[in-house]
């Protein structure tokens, strides 16, 4: 238990450090006059698409019907629907974050799951994990530090966040590795919403016009997730 907790924690943390380098200001201007901040975007972007497609779906729709994978599915994408309509009249920006959370969350779950059923696969999708949540990190907390002036708070807000793993690797060691059907309802569900905010929210603020190589960032972090699902099977 300690060891895969400390594993997920350490896959958590990631988030933590894209954050801190975004909160550096050398750091975060030499990203941005490289334009390394759009790239890391598309990264990202790319590595939360290997996980829909490679991960998370596959694995969710092996338990469930058609009509069960439909619902949770598109409960997923209408509830984060409404949230971003929300967002957008309150002016928060947050959908990076959010995005973020619903990337991780699960596949901690899927993590604790994994290691009990004796999967050696734990390792490398931790490792993903961690590769695709420190870009993550790195512009949800760029999105967010427009509206909170404190880089204490927000970096005590991701570390707390980096604490969702152990907590997420513990429910689906002691909880869903007993129903599939549960974790595959789950997973499916957040699939829905990081798909809708990935082409409502994420993507589009990440393209520039007279700039087409950060675009690139996309085929790295899918080619990631692909090679890595690759090794795990």
């Amino acid at each position: 238990m300690l060891w895969l907790l400390s594993l997920a924690w350490m896959a958590g943390l990631s988030i933590l450090a894209g954050a801190l380098v975004s909160s550096n200001v050398v750091l975060r201007d030499a990203c941005l006059r490289l334009k390394l901040d759009r790239f890391v975007s598309y990264f990202g972007s790319g590595a939360l698409l290997a996980a829909l497609a490679l991960v998370l779906i596959p694995r969710g729709i092996e338990q469930l019907s058609a009509l069960a994978v439909t619902a949770s599915f598109g409960l997923g994408a209408l509830v984060f629907w409404k949230f971003s309509v929300w967002t957008s009249r309150t002016n928060n920006q947050i959908s990076r974050f959010v995005s973020m959370l619903l990337d991780f969350f699960p596949e901690v779950i899927l993590l604790g799951a994994l290691a009990a059923s004796g999967s050696n696969a734990v390792y490398l999708l931790a490792g993903l994990i961690a590769l695709q949540n420190m870009p993550q990190g790195f512009t949800a907390f760029t999105e967010m530090e427009a509206n909170m002036r404190s880089h204490t708070c927000l970096l005590i807000i991701f570390f707390t966040v980096s604490l969702l793993g152990p907590l997420g690797a513990w429910l689906g060691l002691a909880w869903f590795s007993t129903s599939d059907s549960l974790l595959a309802l789950v997973l499916l569900f957040c699939s829905g919403g990081i798909l809708y905010l990935l082409f409502q929210d994420i993507a589009p603020r990440s393209h520039d016009e007279d700039d087409t190589f950060p675009a690139i960032g996309a085929i790295c972090g899918f080619l990631v997730g692909l090679v890595g699902t690759m090794l795990i099977h």
